[in-house]
This record gives structure tokens, sequence and C-alpha cells, in this order.
């Protein structure tokens, strides 16, 4: 038995502790109370009012269909985003479009919106006054659905006291008030919920309170709503910034963008892991990744390409990692000597794309990090390279005894990936040198023990994110391999015989778009970084 066994029970709440936390408790009810009551009186006192009494109904309202149907041209300059409302534009008219995030009436003359455009809110108040806003525009705009899609027109104040509700600190007079997209009047999942955080439940358990907590299916079901919380709008955000960053960067060195077909006669990586299905009467399937057509195209003398498209693996993955279709992003280039002019474009490419988003996205970086905390990735100038026999050997040196000659599981990528920042100070490095059994039949063996290759994976957080190698450019060799590997060679004919008519020596690499994104912010899974997950159960939306 542990020592710990025999201590004492913790002592029970003080009175002190106990009554603050039902002052706390009763608190909270009687304010709860209040604005129900608040509501209540509101509807009732604007429930006798009529819109067919109203000489000012045409600054609000419902805006009908045909109005909807782009019927009439506007100079949409005239709109401000909300992100630009700022001190500035006091007492100046604006017209705006977003989501009504919040509405709290406040007796029958007065309500408060606050309304949302790509993550920015503003506080708008329509407060009832003669000739400008009448009672019934209060009791429209009370009656307003949350997140439906509104247009506000209204002039800008400061207020005296700053404003907590909202991220621009300007308050909109409202003059008129439409609604073009009216929201079903109960969400099945709320974004106050869906934007909290784990820390925020707990913290309330501890306090005695019980929060909402959204689990991951809920959100996957309802993922519309679920993608309007900051975190999810700074994550795609930064997502496109990923994207973006890897293809400026390759074009800036020469690469050239391709676009390789998704459907194939015969699998790309080996093994059974595709999606086969009936192609006019012909067998075909889709591709796990555009390594044969990009081969390809360095055969066809395009010298560097790169590709940013969809990726299908029929794998029965339900782990944190993995989906059945994701965004690769590959590149393939001709080498001159050694397959570590790949690896200089690994390191050169993701240095320059992590600064990138340090410095571009941290508004974004900001947003994630208070629903899901992360510290920021730890990487040197010039990545770290390990051969594959050193980081075995550093696992078995902390007793860790991974086969020489296998992969590297999950927990070992891990542990690997702490003993590196340790000694090292990274959490992104390069292993290379990879044993021929756990690689691709395209992998160019090493030239000095053929039972390695000129390979890399690279890690992120002490998990993997890219694959790369020197391809066998030589077609007979190539067959022989894929024969090894179990591979119908007649599927595969035209990539082989692509390589009969000269074919430069070259290499390349591929990794998934939503697992950088996953491993860079620290999160813990994979279907937050795609938009749409599919996965061995999902489909849908």
């Amino acid at each position: 038995m542990s020592s710990s066994e025999f201590q004492d029970p913790p002592p029970p709440p003080s009175e002190e502790s106990q009554s603050k936390k039902a002052a706390k408790k009763e608190a909270a009810k009687l304010e709860k109370l209040r604005r129900r009551q608040e509501l209540a009186a509101a509807t009732s006192a604007a429930s006798n009012l009529s819109v067919d009494d109203d000489p000012l109904a045409g600054n609000y309202g419902d805006v009908p269909l045909v109005e909807l149907q782009s019927k009439t041209p506007v100079d949409v300059s005239d709109w401000t985003r909300v992100e630009a409302l700022d001190a500035s534009l006091a007492d100046r008219a604006v017209q705006i479009r977003g989501r009504a995030q919040t509405i709290r009436p406040v007796g029958k003359k007065m309500a408060f919106l606050v309304v949302r455009e790509n993550g920015f809110t503003v506080q708008c108040l329509v407060q009832a006054q003669p000739d400008v806003v009448s009672p019934q525009m209060v009791k429209f705009a009370a009656a307003l659905n949350r997140e439906s899609i509104i247009d506000v027109v209204g002039v800008v104040s400061v207020p005296a006291a700053p404003i907590k509700g909202a991220t621009q600190q300007v308050e909109i007079q409202v003059r008129k008030l439409y609604c073009v997209g009216r929201a079903v009047p109960t969400l099945p999942i709320n974004l106050e919920d869906a934007a909290r955080s784990d820390v925020e439940v707990e913290k309330a358990l501890q306090a005695g309170d019980q929060l909402v907590r959204v689990n991951q299916d809920t959100r996957l079901n309802f993922r519309v709503l679920d993608l309007r919380t900051p975190a999810n709008q700074g994550i795609f955000r930064i997502q496109s910034h990923v994207g973006n960053a890897f293809r400026q960067f390759l074009l800036k060195e020469n690469f050239v963008e391709i676009h390789t077909p998704k459907l194939i006669a015969g699998s790309s990586e080996g093994g059974a892991a595709v999606f086969r299905l009936d192609y006019k009467g012909q067998p075909a399937c889709l591709a796990q990744s555009p390594q044969l057509h990009k081969q390809m195209s360095i055969c066809g003398d395009f010298g560097r390409v790169f590709e940013i498209g969809p990726v299908f693996r029929a794998e029965d993955s339900f782990t944190h990692r993995h989906l059945c279709e994701f965004t690769g992003l590959d590149v393939e280039m001709e080498i001159k000597k050694h397959y570590f002019e790949v690896m200089d474009v690994v390191d050169k490419l993701f240095v320059a794309m992590f600064d990138s988003l340090n410095q571009n996205c941290k508004k974004d970086l900001e947003a994630v990090g208070c629903q899901y905390p992360f510290e920021p990735l730890k990487y040197l100038r010039n990545t770290l390279r390990l051969t594959y026999e050193e980081g075995i050997q550093m696992l078995k040196e902390a007793g860790v005894e991974i086969e020489p000659f296998g992969d590297l599981n999950t927990e070992a990528e891990r542990k690997l990936g702490k003993l590196v920042l340790e000694k090292y100070g990274t959490e992104f490095y390069i292993l290379h040198r990879y044993p021929l059994a756990v690689r691709p039949f395209y992998t160019m063996p090493c030239y000095d023990n053929p039972a390695y290759t000129n390979s890399f994976d690279v890690f992120i957080r002490g998990e993997e994110i890219i694959s790369g190698a020197q391809r066998i450019h030589v077609p007979d060799f190539l067959e022989e391999r894929a024969a090894a590997c179990g591979i119908e060679v007649s599927t595969i004919s035209t990539y082989i015989d692509s390589f009969r008519y000269g074919a430069p020596p070259h290499g390349g690499f591929g990794v998934g778009l939503e697992r950088v994104v996953m491993l860079f912010c620290g999160l813990d899974n994979i279907r937050k970084t795609s938009l749409y997950p599919r996965d061995p159960k999902r489909i849908a939306p």
C-alpha cells in the first residue's frame, strides 16, 4: 500500500465557504429571474402594438423574398464591416450586416442587440424616440431569433464606459433594422456553450455550478453552427494561411502547381485501404495520394511540382489523427545528387510557414488558445535531423525497445518527441533512413545498406506529419519492388512505363493539411481541423 492510502480524508468545507457558494447560487437564480421578468414585461407591453398603426413601419421588418432575389443592384461600398467600427466613425451613419448574436429587451421602449460578423461583434441600441424609432420597432427587435441575419442602419457613438459584451468599443444607435435571414427559434446547440473551454466547465464544477459541455459528435452533427465559434473561425483561417504559405513559398522556389486525377485504375500507395468503385464497367479506385501522377509529371519535364488536393484512405482508423478524406500538400522535385535536397526544402518551407503563422495569425491563434489552450510550437532555425537508428538508440537508452526494422507506433513517436525536446529544445525535427520494410514500393533503398531507405518522416509535438523519400526511377527495379509489395503491376503499367522514356532522379513528400494545423495549434483531434470530417462512421453533414 502507498502512504497516501493512510492519509486522513480532506476536511469538509467550512460553513463560511458553504454559505458563500449558497449566496452565489442564490444571486445567479435572482439574476435569471430578473431577466425573465424583464423579457416578459417587454413582450407583454409590446403585444398590443400594431405595425399597421406605425408610420415608421418602413424602417424595420422581414425583407420580402422578392427583394432578396437580386432585384436591385446597390453600391456595396456603402456598407461597413463590423471589424472596421471604431471611434473614428463617431457620429457617422453606417450600415452593417451580421448575425443577431444576443437580444436583450429592456422594457417596452429599449432593446440591445449584439451583432456579429466574422467573429467581430458590436452592440446596437434600439430605443424608442418620437419620429425616429417606434415602440413597434423595439418589439420587432426583441422578437428576433438569435443567429438570424440582420441589416442595421444607425449612427455610431462612443460610450463612456467600456463595452464588455462586444469586440468593438463603439455602439450603434439603430435607425433601421431588417431581417434578411431568420433562424429557427430554438437552435440545436447554443454558440455560447459551443465556444466554452473545458477549463471554464471544470472551474464551474469546482464552484458548484454546472455548465453545458458540447461533445464532439454533437458539434459535428451541427457543424454549421459549431463553425461559428471564435475558435473554429480561427482554426480555419489558420488553415487557409497554411495552404497559402505553402503555395507562395513553393512558387517562389520555381515549383509548378499541378492537379492530378483522383480516379485511378489501381492503388497509388499499395495495400487494401482504397475506396474501390466501378468506372464505366472498369475497376477503379479513389487516389490514396497524387504520388504516381506527380512522379509522372517529373518525367514530363516540369522539374518541380506541387499539389494541394483531396486524398482518400479507406482505413478503419478510429484514432485522433486519421481521416478517410483529407487535404494533401504534396511536393515532387528532381534531385541532383542526394535526397537531402528534398529535406532542405522541407526545412526552409516549414520554418517559413511557422514564422508566417506566428507573425500574421496572432488574433486567430489567440482565439484558438482561448478555447483550447496550447503552448507555442518550439522549432529551430535549422531543423534537427536524426537517423532512424539514432532515434531508436535514444528510445533504447530511455528503456523503450523498438524492432530495429519495424516502424514507430504512436506511443514510441510521442516518447521520442519528448526525448528530442529535452535534449535539443525543439518540437519539430526530421527522422531519416527508415527501414525498407515499412516504406512504399517506390522508395529508393540506401546505397550502403539495402535494409534501409533514402526516406524520412517529419514530426511535430511527437507526431508524424510528413513522409518523404527519394523515389526509384529505374523502371525494371520499380516493377520488381511493386511485385514484391503485392501490387498488381498491370494496374500501374502506365506509371512504370513513364520511367522507360528517361526519368531523372527525384524525390518528394506529402503532408496532411489538417494534421499540420492540429499539431501546430496543439489540438487533440484532427476532426477539429477538418471542415466536414469524413471518418469510418461519418459521411454527413
